[in-house]
C-alpha cells in the first residue's frame, strides 16, 4: 500500500472514531506525521514511515 493511501486512511478512521476524544489533527505530509489534541489537553504525534513493500 503506498505510504500516502495509507496516511489518508488513518486521518479518516481517527477523525471518525467515536471512542476517540479528538478535538483537533493537523497532519504534516512533509514529515508523514499526525499531531492529535485530545479533549483532556493532552497531544500526541504519530509518525508514519514505510518499513518495507512499495510505495511512498
Amino acid at each position: 500500500m503506498e505510504l500516502d493511501r495509507f496516511k489518508d486512511k488513518l486521518f479518516d478512521l481517527i477523525n471518525e472514531s467515536g471512542e476517540l476524544d479528538v478535538t483537533d489533527i493537523e497532519a504534516d505530509d512533509r514529515e508523514n506525521t499526525f499531531l492529535i489534541r485530545m479533549a483532556d489537553g493532552s497531544t500526541i504525534v504519530l509518525e508514519c514511515r514505510l518499513i518495507s513493500g512499495s510505495g511512498g
